[in-house]
């Protein structure tokens, strides 16, 4: 997989990247071991957590993510082939990002990874209750410790983003160098409108999660009765299956079969191909999964093809 860099940072990812959202919640410690080696393995470096992961599940309290992550990379000696990303701002023990919140959840987020210095930290979501000027500077700090090489943003809307950036530019401080927002097939007007030209202008590097829509993108959930598959995604993907939405399946499953390949490579494939856009983030629960989403990183679409998916997803 060829790298691409991230923004104007030193960091460079492959371009599809695994998210550990999955670790803890629907696959246990030692599935993740063998999801994250096979990750690795086939040439990925990118996996993205956060503090909360998977706060939601029954009996966790978050941070189990981050955990499992940490006994992987102590294990494995793999920490030198990998980007570790994770997040603050969304977990309810440390909500936030004000300078003492970010300063606290660094160092709980570096102790159960097991690592020294985080490479890409992003604030999970925006906070308006803090002066921006302050969030910079407590992101500015963790870098000039040695904690942080990188920082990013996630589920931040245009104007905050530019204000973000602006205020970078202003007063010298670290700058978000990668956005992190919704962005796929059935889901990709609130990206475009605003987003996409900012980031493109500003060279942002983008991490779009969602990117198979909860599932809804890889073909198997094409009726109400479908929805029982899955128990944690029925719910999410019943609002797609609409016109939109089915006309959106159709495309794929003929651009798959003329690559004799999957409507979830498929979809990778187009995000993968869309400019400026760095990675897709995935996450499976089999290895078996996993490595079917890794073709989408050797399918090369068409130029006709991409129109079609564009004009179907329209």
């Amino acid at each position: 997989m060829q790298p691409r860099p991230l923004g104007n940072s030193p960091l460079s990812i492959a371009p599809l990247a695994f998210g550990g959202n999955v670790f803890g919640w629907s696959v246990d410690e030692k599935r993740s071991f063998e999801l994250l080696d096979a990750f690795v393995d086939a040439g990925g470096n990118l996996i993205d957590t956060a503090d909360v992961y998977s706060a939601w599940v029954p009996g966790n309290r978050g941070g189990e993510s981050e955990t499992i992550l940490g006994k992987w990379l102590k294990q494995s000696g793999k920490r030198e082939q990998v980007v570790i990303s994770t997040k603050v701002a969304k977990w309810a023990e440390q909500p936030g990002l004000s300078p003492v919140n970010i300063q606290q959840a660094v160092d709980g987020s570096l102790k159960r990874l097991q690592v020294d210095c985080i490479d890409l930290y992003q604030a999970h979501e925006d906070d308006a209750s803090v002066p921006m000027e302050e969030t910079l500077g407590a992101f500015a700090r963790l870098i000039e410790a040695g904690k942080v090489r990188v920082i990013g943003a996630s589920n931040f809307g245009a104007a905050r983003f530019a204000d973000a950036l602006a205020m970078s530019k202003q007063h010298g401080l670290p700058r978000y160098e990668s956005l992190q927002p919704e962005y796929n097939l059935v889901s990709r007007a609130g990206y475009e409108q605003e987003l996409e030209p900012l980031v493109r202008r500003e060279n942002i590097g983008v991490i779009s999660y969602y990117a198979l829509a909860s599932g809804f993108l890889s073909g198997k959930y094409r009726s109400a009765a479908d929805l029982a598959k899955s128990a944690a995604r029925g719910g999410a993907v019943k609002k797609f299956l609409n016109p939109h939405g089915l006309q959106v399946l159709a495309a794929l499953d003929a651009v798959a079969a003329a690559h004799h390949a999957t409507p979830a490579q498929v979809a990778l494939a187009w995000l993968i191909a869309r400019p400026g856009l760095t990675a897709p983030i995935v996450s499976a629960t089999s290895v078996e999964q996993l490595r079917e989403l890794l073709g989408a990183t050797s399918l090369q679409l068409s130029d006709n093809e991409i129109a079609q998916l564009d004009l179907a997803s329209a």
